[in-house]
């Protein structure tokens, strides 16, 4: 998973840099942010000329989902004292997370967490640095693909849970609208206005149940 990470930490690097952002602005942003889907889209938002207010909020509404994280993960980090607490929350990752969760012994579920958080943490924001040399060298990140490995990265994270139908519906409408807003809008708009698909996963109504299951083969 580090390793994976590498390659999506130097992709973002590479795009920062040809897209005009200073290398220590996007290794800072790496550090402090920790967030790789907020990132590209505030790089995206920023350097297309979007408010720093929209960039913000699209950050927001994007992170939104770490909210139940931290609801899920509080007793693994309630007995690390108060500054644990504060850094052990930077670490909340969706990797981090899954990792975590994935154990049901509560020793077991906290070394977990701190293990894959750290490792991830200490991966990511060197390799946003090295990415953004690569690419303040060469000029253009698409000559090595490295373009290509952040999308394709978190549609690796993203395929596991396509099984449930809910993640599934959102998933579909929110791909939808942001392949027919592209051509439309400025870039990062219609990745915040993909969100929207979220709503796609809100239970469906009772009539609804009752004809997907009369649809369903016997």
């Amino acid at each position: 998973m580090g390793l994976a990470l590498a390659v999506i930490g130097a992709s973002l690097g590479a795009i920062a840099v040809s897209r005009g952002v200073p290398l220590w602005l996007a290794t800072l942003m790496a550090a402090l942010v920790f967030a790789g889907g907020s990132e590209l889209m505030a790089v995206g938002m920023a350097t297309s000329g979007a408010a720093p207010l929209a960039v913000v909020l699209g950050g927001v509404l994007l992170n939104a989902r770490h909210l139940p994280y931290g609801l899920a993960l509080g007793n693994v980090l309630g007995a690390s004292g108060p500054l644990g607490r504060l850094f052990g929350s930077h670490l909340l990752v969706d990797e981090a997370v899954a990792f975590a969760l994935a154990e049901s012994d509560p020793h077991r579920r906290r070394r977990a967490y701190w293990a894959a958080g750290l490792t991830l943490y200490g991966v990511w924001t060197p390799s946003v640095f090295v990415g953004g040399l690569i690419g303040n060298g060469l000029g253009d990140p698409r000559a090595l693909g490295l373009d290509a490995a952040l999308p394709a990265g978190l549609l690796a994270l993203v395929l596991p849970s396509l099984r449930d139908r809910p993640t599934l519906r959102a998933v579909v409408l929110g791909s939808a609208v942001a392949v027919v807003l592209t051509p439309l809008l400025a870039e990062g708009i219609p990745v915040l206005l993909a969100l929207f698909g979220t709503l796609a996963a809100l239970p469906m109504s009772r009539g609804a149940r009752r004809g997907t299951r009369e649809e369903e083969p016997a």
